[in-house]
């Protein structure tokens, strides 16, 4: 059996597609998945179309309703200050060059 294009269904339309398809859904990041009901679907695995046996799990992920999200998880700034040098690099001697002639 084919997965079934979840994507960009709402959760309630999102489990009648992989119910008359046979497959399961496991939804990560919403614990209440069973009660939600307008969250859009934005991802899946697998794909749409994969083959899998009856009774497979798909996985799906959802946008952030009203009031959820708001950042947070975005891209970090280095915090400062550095941390020291130190480490491997203190231990090791710099590698040469392993082009340079060799001389001598």
């Amino acid at each position: 059996m084919r997965v079934p294009r979840l994507v960009g269904l709402m959760a309630v339309d999102a489990r009648e597609a992989a119910a008359a398809r046979g497959v399961l859904l496991a939804a990560p990041d919403r614990p209440e998945f069973h009660q939600a009901v307008v969250d859009h679907v934005v991802r899946q695995y697998p794909p749409p179309g994969a083959e899998v046996p009856r009774g497979a799990v798909v996985t799906v992920w959802f946008d952030f309703a009203e009031g959820e999200g708001g950042g947070g998880a975005g891209v970090r700034e280095p915090r400062l200050p550095a941390p020291g040098g130190g480490g491997m690099r203190r231990e090791l001697a710099p590698p040469r060059d392993s082009f340079a002639p060799i001389t001598g």
